[in-house]
């Protein structure tokens, strides 16, 4: 993830506002001592009725971060009636956490679970804790009241053509062998999928553009006779084929610009959500689990100018007042990220934040953790939070030789959030040791 923003001064760059400003942050928050200590009640009275809640992260490797969205979506379950979790995760490989968690009847796909790169960024003993506590709430509930675990994003391009033939020749043996000679087209690039965008650019060549919307359209099309046999099943299927289509897009348009391809990505993980909505009936809820930079309004960030938008932004504009979002900061410590993509991952040390960004603000309470009620602010406070400041974003990748231009932008974070989680000092995550788990049953999703 790179972001950057202009290298202008910003607001608490000043004499005296600083001060001041963390002054107003501190008679907002809502202190605590741990995460196990933070403070739920008033957060749930302040989600209210929302239909969808978005929490974020500051980094895709911090424990403190993927500790406190299990406290808050735990909560949501238990005393909200929240209906499935939605992670920034590919959609075969989170089905795989769906069929243990929801105890399935059928036999799960033989794939790991996110085993590809970033691996850690799902598959580490935070996750594992919130997956398991989430198998024993399902076990003893109605099929039909067990709370799902889906995945948005569209990396898997190859897993979902393979689910998509599975599902075919189980229950469409013919209709199988049309789909394996419409995917055939993406074979030759499955290696290395950003070699389509190269073959793409070729105006003689012919793209699997129009194969993979007819396999689309035909799933589609035969949604009566399938769906009214397993329609969880025929949802998966539809939602494969759906991201065959949208992840092809994705690639081929790849060498067009960053910003279009962002936009696809976040346009699919989004229209992914409406459709995991509309499958569970007008009084489902949803939890998402995804970065600050999905989920926080984008028009309230840098990321508007360069013509992007994110998760957040449809969402609001979607959803409205149903809609709460969650954003999470951190000062220093410790992070699980990679130097380069496909890269090892390391523990990293986070650096202090940096002079006139948000984080330098709520490091100078004083204060170790605490829950800021953005939408509760008030007169000065609220002015001075107003202002564009400095934030960061770290993702699977961190640069802290480079960190003002690879890590910050700026953003209006009271516009950005409803919510805003503050860890002060933070860990990374607990990677798994090795690919299989030991002592696990076989249809464990981590350890097959």
């Amino acid at each position: 993830m790179g972001y950057h923003p202009s290298g202008s001064a910003g607001p608490g760059d000043g004499p005296g506002l600083g001060p001041e400003l963390s002054t107003a942050i501190a008679g907002l928050a809502e202190p605590f001592d741990s995460v196990a200590g933070m403070p739920l009640d008033n957060l749930l009275v302040r989600i209210g009725d929302a239909r969808v809640v978005l929490l974020g992260e500051a980094s895709h490797g911090t424990s403190e971060f993927y500790l406190a969205r299990e406290r808050i979506t735990r909560a949501l379950i238990e005393k909200k009636g929240f209906s499935f979790v939605a992670i920034e995760g590919d959609w075969p490989d989170a089905a795989r956490v769906d069929h243990y968690v929801r105890h399935a009847d059928y036999p799960p796909s033989e794939w790991t679970a996110f085993s590809r790169f970033p691996a850690w960024m799902w598959r580490n003993e935070e996750v594992r804790g919130f997956v398991d506590w989430l198998h024993d709430h399902n076990r003893e509930r109605p099929v039909t009241e067990r709370v799902a675990f889906h995945g948005l994003d569209l990396y898997s391009l190859y897993s979902s053509i393979r689910a998509v033939l599975e599902y075919l020749e189980e229950v469409d043996p013919d209709l199988a062998i049309h789909a394996r000679q419409r995917y055939e087209c993406l074979a030759p690039f499955e290696g290395e999928p950003a070699t389509y965008a190269r073959a793409a650019l070729n105006p003689h060549y012919q793209t699997c553009e129009q194969p993979v919307l007819d396999m689309l359209s035909e799933l589609l099309s035969r949604h009566r006779r399938y769906a009214e046999h397993d329609s969880d099943r025929f949802l998966d299927a539809v939602q494969n084929a759906r991201l065959v289509a949208d992840a092809e897009e994705y690639y081929r348009t790849m060498y067009y610009g960053s910003h279009s391809a962002w936009n696809l990505r976040d346009t699919h993980m989004f229209k992914t959500l409406e459709s995991l909505l509309d499958h569970y009936g007008g009084n489902s809820k949803a939890v998402v689990w995804a970065h600050n930079s999905h989920v926080g309004d984008s028009d309230a960030t840098d990321m508007s100018r360069r013509g992007e938008f994110n998760i957040g932004r449809l969402c609001r504009a979607r959803f409205g007042k149903a809609l709460y979002t969650i954003g999470f900061g951190t000062d220093h410590g410790t992070v699980a990220a990679a130097s380069n993509w496909d890269a090892p991952m390391e523990v990293k040390q986070v650096r202090p934040a940096l002079k006139g960004s948000f984080e330098r603000l709520c490091h100078q309470t004083g204060i170790s953790g605490f829950l800021l009620p953005l939408n509760k602010a008030r007169g000065r406070a609220l002015e001075a939070m107003s202002e564009r400041f400095l934030e960061r974003a770290i993702g699977v990748i961190y640069r802290p030789e480079t960190e003002r231009q690879s890590h910050y932008f700026r953003a209006c974070l009271p516009e950005q959030f409803d919510e805003y989680i503050w860890l002060d000092e933070t860990r990374a995550i607990t990677p798994f040791a090795t690919e299989v788990l030991p002592g696990v049953p076989d249809t464990y999703p981590f350890g097959v």
